[in-house]
C-alpha cells in the first residue's frame, strides 16, 4: 500500500491559532461547567432535576444545528466563530456578577442553559465546518489527533474546579475566568487569515426568497446524506451511541454522590474520588491522541479497528460501575483511549469526504441527531435512576448500543468502510 506523504507541515499560523484558541475556551468551560453542575446538584438534591439541567443545555442541539447548517454554507464561518465567542464572554461575565451578588434561581439557570446551549450548537457546526479548511493536504488524521487531545487537556482542570467549589462553596470566580478565556480566544480567532470560498460556490438564489432558499438548501443537505448510505449509517449509529453515552455520563456523578458508603475505605470525599477516577478517561484520551499523532493505522484496517472499538467501549461503559476503584480507573482509561480512536477515524474520514459546500449541512444534521440521542438518553437515565439503581440503568442503555453496533455498523459495513478506509 502506498501512503501519500503530506506536501506541507500541519502547524501553519492559522491552524496554531484555532488550536490554541480552542484550548483556552475549553479550559474555561470545563472549570465553570463542572462547578455549576455541582451547584445545581447540591441545590436541588434530585438526580432528575440535575438531569433536567443537563437536558436544557442539550435541547437547542435538537433544532439549532440543522437550522444553522444551510446558513453556514452561505456565510462566513470564521465570523460566526469569533462573534459567538465574544457573546459567550459577555454572558459568562454577566453570570459572574449575578452569582457574586448571591443570586441563584434554578428556573432562570435552566433558561440560561438553553441560551448557552443554542450558542454552542451553532458554534459547533461553524467550527467543525471551518476547521478542515485550516488543515494542510494529507494531514487530516494528524490534525484530528490534536483536536482529540484538546478536550482531555481541558478536562484535567476539573479537579481544580472541585477544589475551588469545596473550599469556597461557590463557582463565582470560575465564571469570571471563563469569560476571560472566551474573550482571549475570540480576539485571536479574528486574526485567522484563511479566505473562505464556500460562499461563492453555493447554489444561486434563482429568485427565491430567503425562506424558500433556506428550505431548498436544507432539503438538498438531507438528500445528500440519505443518498450516501455510509454517512447515513454513521449518523444513525452515533445517534444511538450518544443516547447511551450521555445517559451513562449523566449518572456517574450522582452514582458516586448517592453511594458514598461504597467508597468509605478511601480517604477522600466520594465526589473528589469521582473526579480522580473519571480523569483516567481523560488521560486515556490524551494518550490516544498522541498515538494517532505519531502512528498511522493501515488504511484498509480502519473500519475493522473502529468496529472493534465500538464493541469494546460499549462493554466498558455498561460494566465499569460494577468494578472496584482500581479496575474502574483502568476501565475509564481504556474507555478514553479507545474512544479517541473511534473519534479520530470517524471525523477525519467524514470531514475529508464531504464537499466544503455541503459540510455545514451534514455537520448540522449529524449534531442534531446525536443531540437527540443524547437528550433522550439523559432524560431516560435521569427518570429511571429515580426508581432503579444507576448501575442497572447504564447496563440497559449499553445493551441498546450493542444492538445498534450489529444492526447498523455490521450490516452497513461495506458502505461505512468505503468512507473510513481512505488515505486522509
Amino acid at each position: 500500500m502506498e501512503e501519500n506523504k503530506p506536501k506541507q507541515g500541519l502547524w501553519t499560523r492559522d491552524f496554531t491559532i484555532i488550536t490554541l484558541g480552542s484550548v483556552v475556551s475549553m479550559i474555561g468551560n470545563s472549570l465553570s461547567g463542572f462547578a455549576l453542575s455541582m451547584m445545581v446538584l447540591d441545590y436541588t438534591g434530585s438526580t432528575f432535576l440535575y438531569s433536567l439541567f443537563i437536558v436544557c443545555f442539550q435541547l437547542p442541539m435538537l433544532v439549532c444545528p440543522i437550522l444553522a447548517g444551510p446558513y453556514l454554507d452561505r456565510m462566513s464561518r470564521k465570523k460566526v466563530i469569533y462573534r459567538l465567542d465574544f457573546l459567550s464572554a459577555g454572558l459568562y461575565f454577566g453570570l459572574f456578577w449575578l452569582l457574586r451578588g448571591g443570586w441563584f434561581s434554578y428556573p432562570l439557570l435552566l433558561a440560561g442553559c438553553m441560551v448557552v446551549g443554542a450558542i454552542n450548537a451553532v458554534y459547533l457546526v461553524a467550527y467543525d465546518s471551518f476547521y478542515p479548511n485550516l488543515i494542510t493536504e494529507g494531514n487530516y488524521s494528524k490534525a484530528y489527533s490534536i483536536s482529540s487531545m484538546l478536550w482531555p487537556l481541558a478536562a484535567m482542570s476539573t479537579p481544580i474546579a472541585a477544589l475551588v467549589y469545596d473550599k469556597m462553596g461557590s463557582a463565582t470566580p470560575l465564571f469570571a475566568f471563563n469569560a476571560l478565556c472566551f474573550f482571549v480566544a475570540a480576539s485571536f480567532e479574528r486574526t485567522i487569515g484563511y479566505q473562505e470560498t464556500h460562499m461563492d460556490k453555493a447554489p444561486p438564489a434563482d429568485g427565491l426568497g430567503a425562506a424558500k432558499r433556506f428550505g431548498r438548501d436544507l432539503r438538498e443537505g438531507l438528500s445528500y446524506i440519505a443518498g450516501e448510505k455510509g454517512l447515513l449509517v454513521i449518523t444513525l449509529y452515533f445517534m444511538v451511541s450518544g443516547m447511551s453515552g450521555n445517559g451513562a455520563g449523566s449518572l456517574y456523578l450522582p452514582f458516586f454522590r448517592n453511594n458514598a458508603a461504597l467508597f468509605a475505605a478511601w480517604p477522600l470525599a466520594a465526589v473528589t474520588l469521582y473526579t480522580i477516577v473519571s480523569n483516567f478517561s481523560v488521560a486515556g484520551r490524551f494518550l490516544g491522541g498522541l498515538i494517532h499523532y505519531r502512528v498511522k493505522f493501515p488504511t484498509q484496517k480502519k473500519f475493522a479497528i473502529a468496529f472493534t472499538v465500538y464493541v469494546v467501549v460499549t462493554l466498558l461503559e455498561g460494566t465499569l460501575m460494577y468494578l472496584p476503584i482500581p479496575l474502574m480507573a483502568a476501565a475509564f482509561f481504556f474507555y478514553g483511549l479507545l474512544g479517541v480512536t473511534s473519534y479520530n477515524i470517524r471525523i477525519a474520514a467524514t470531514q475529508s469526504y464531504i464537499p466544503d459546500t455541503k459540510r455545514a449541512r451534514f455537520n448540522g444534521t449529524f449534531q442534531m441527531l446525536s443531540a437527540l440521542g443524547g437528550v433522550a438518553g439523559t432524560l431516560l437515565a435521569g427518570s429511571l435512576a429515580e426508581v432503579i439503581p444507576e448501575r442497572q440503568v447504564v447496563l440497559m442503555l449499553s445493551a441498546v448500543t450493542l444492538c445498534a453496533v450489529w444492526l447498523l455498523m455490521f450490516r452497513g459495513r461495506r458502505a461505512v468502510a468505503a468512507i473510513y478506509n481512505r488515505e486522509v
